[in-house]
């Protein structure tokens, strides 16, 4: 009967979803669809999406339902979570499963109800929501169950939140809408000006993970790129650096940096002490920036230390919050 009722954690982030299951992620796809705009059908859902993203013809528009970390498109997300679930419970189902979806701290009301109404149409029976911080920390094992401070710092891929956590509940926290799409945009701009180079987002990405660096490093790396110049409209290739990245992303660091520096700020000093004895914890795809856990040391002299599984983490969190739902529901937003 226990296989019946299932519980899911799911990470709903701007840029991907991850599913958890049985203490263990079942689903990592892309939170983006293509839709026929004469018709507005949905014509790919997933990583089927995102392997269209920049390749597709006149008619057809390849979108991110989610912006800065909550719903834009209510219709668009409500379809992908459906077509996730199914995909992790099969499209037959006596039972409906409960779910935990991770959302920003301090979403509003509207916000929220959007997240639960869209994971309840799509197959939910129940559904609770959960701040992306105060999951990492439970899905990282911390022990915020006791009077002392946890710090956790979330780097996704449509916001950047800060928390301080302790006695099960978020006592101080901070969101800056700006995550790692922003950040992308930000090094397409950079080359296009700097350069007269255009390139796609898919390439933007791929230079930030590849050459990306929040810090300086001892030797800079290199990467070829392709994309169009900006005045004869022709193809055109361009070798990009660690020092061009750091250029282009200085602004966007400095704002996540100033949101995590609002938040210790506001901590109260009985826990600021523990903060220092334990560091904070990064997480979320935006940790994965090479350099980042030293550029917050610098910019906030609390040591950082990278989540062991930064990304996973949000996710296994709100399953296991969803078990001891009891426990943690005065904390919780409301739906």
């Amino acid at each position: 009967m226990a296989l019946l009722y299932r519980d899911l954690g799911i990470d709903l982030g701007t840029v991907n979803t991850l599913i958890a299951e049985g203490g263990e992620i079942v689903l990592s796809e892309p939170t983006m669809a293509a839709i026929d705009v004469d018709d507005q059908k949905i014509v790919a859902l997933g990583q089927e999406a995102k392997d269209m993203y920049g390749r597709v013809p006149e008619g057809i528009e390849v979108m991110f339902p989610l912006r800065d970390g909550v719903i834009a498109d209510y219709e668009v997300t409500e379809r992908i979570l459906s077509y996730f679930i199914q995909k992790v419970c099969g499209p037959v189902r006596l039972f409906k499963p409960r779910a935990m979806v991770t959302v920003p701290y301090g979403v509003t009301s509207v916000e929220g109800r959007a997240a639960h109404e869209a994971a309840f149409r799509a197959g939910c029976r129940e559904v609770f929501l959960v701040p992306r911080s105060l999951a990492a920390a439970v899905g990282s094992g911390l022990p915020i169950g006791t009077p002392s401070g946890n710090m956790v710092v979330y780097l996704g891929g449509g916001v950047s939140e800060s928390s301080v956590i302790a006695v099960n509940g978020i006592v101080v926290a901070n969101t800056v809408r700006l995550g790692g799409q922003r950040l992308d945009e930000a090094l397409a701009s950079y080359v296009r000006h700097k350069y007269g180079l255009v390139v796609g987002d898919t390439t933007s990405e791929e230079i930030k993970l590849k050459v990306g660096a929040a810090i300086p490093l001892e030797q800079d790396s290199t990467l070829e790129v392709q994309g169009r110049d900006q005045v004869n409209g022709l193809p055109r290739k361009l070798t990009v650096t660690t020092s061009d990245v750091l250029e282009a992303l200085e602004e966007s660091l400095l704002r996540i940096g100033a949101g995590v520096r609002a938040t210790l700020e506001k901590t109260p000093p009985e826990l600021t002490s523990d903060i220092i004895d334990r560091g904070m914890m990064l997480c979320g795809g935006g940790a994965l920036l090479r350099g980042m856990d030293r550029y917050l040391t610098q910019i906030t002299g609390v040591p950082a230390y990278l989540a062991e599984e930064p990304v996973a983490c949000l996710a296994l969190g709100a399953e296991r919050v969803l078990h001891q739902v009891e426990l943690f529901r005065r904390f919780l937003p409301p739906a």
